[in-house]
């Protein structure tokens, strides 16, 4: 029998001051959960904390740049001594900016962008990481993206930095096998977010971020270790992982590349 007066459960959500991460703790507060809300817009995500009605005993709201290792870890590390050991962490964070390798700051733009898809998520996990191990109990949730699948041209940074992040969670999943903390990866399609409404090509089987949380949630509370969303996103990249490198290269001759630096969004 649970206890009636322990704590409602807790979600430690980054990137929450816009896009997926809000609808993520819009959908995660709706099944009584406490939130821990990070990113760099602290004003936004209170005033978003405040629509909805969540006082400080719902919702705490922590200023940390993800690409920024120690201010992560401090977040968490907060987190832990206002709010407790969280049963879920979404290292949601990330940015999508164009490059192209022949331009000297676009190399700059891709050290940033693996800052923060990459080491950023690790950082995100690491303050939690050996107290839900303790505990038996918890889920460390690596958003991805379906762009992880195949490298797209212009995308070089995103796409590599979203496949490393896949690497990456498989690698965590084993090492936590039998701790009793699972590692979900989740791998969205194209999600109308700050991050895809300036993107200059079609996005089959758009969701909308309210859409895409309820599906990401199912798949957290679910056990899922990964999911594709949509799942007709996936199958179309798993198709095109099978084309031959040439047909593949000729299906996206002059597709429209993403915005570069000054173009690109993003959700940290």
């Amino acid at each position: 029998m649970s206890n009636p007066h322990s704590p409602a459960p807790l979600a430690f959500i980054t990137g929450a001051s816009s896009g997926i991460g809000q609808a993520l703790a819009a959908r995660f507060a709706r099944s009584g959960y406490r939130l821990a809300l990070v990113a760099r817009r602290t004003a936004d995500m209170q005033a978003f904390a405040d629509a909805h009605g969540w006082g400080p005993d719902r919702c705490r709201v922590y200023g940390a740049d993800v690409a920024d290792i120690q201010s992560i870890v401090a977040a968490g590390q907060a987190c832990l001594a206002a709010q407790g050991v969280p049963d879920v962490v979404v290292a949601n964070a990330g940015v999508s900016i164009g490059m192209d390798t022949r331009e000297r700051d676009d190399l700059d733009v891709m050290a940033r962008t693996f800052a923060l898809n990459n080491t950023g998520v690790a950082a995100t996990f690491h303050p939690f990481v050996a107290a839900m191990a303790a505990r038996g109990s918890g889920a460390l949730v690596g958003i991805a993206s379906v762009a992880a699948i195949r490298g797209l041209p212009g995308h070089g940074a995103y796409c590599a930095s979203k496949a490393a992040v896949v690497a990456y969670c498989e690698s965590l999943r084993g090492e936590l096998r039998g701790s009793g903390v699972s590692v979900v990866t989740l791998l969205p399609g194209y999600v109308d977010t700050p991050l895809t409404r300036e993107n200059r090509y079609a996005m089959p089987f758009l969701l909308s971020p309210e859409t895409f949380a309820d599906r990401a949630f199912d798949a957290i509370v679910g056990g899922v270790s990964y999911r594709v969303i949509p799942w007709q996103m996936g199958v179309v990249a798993k198709l095109l992982r099978l084309l031959p490198n040439a047909w593949f290269d000729r299906a996206l001759a002059g597709r429209a590349r993403k915005h570069r630096q000054g173009g690109g969004k993003s959700d940290a």
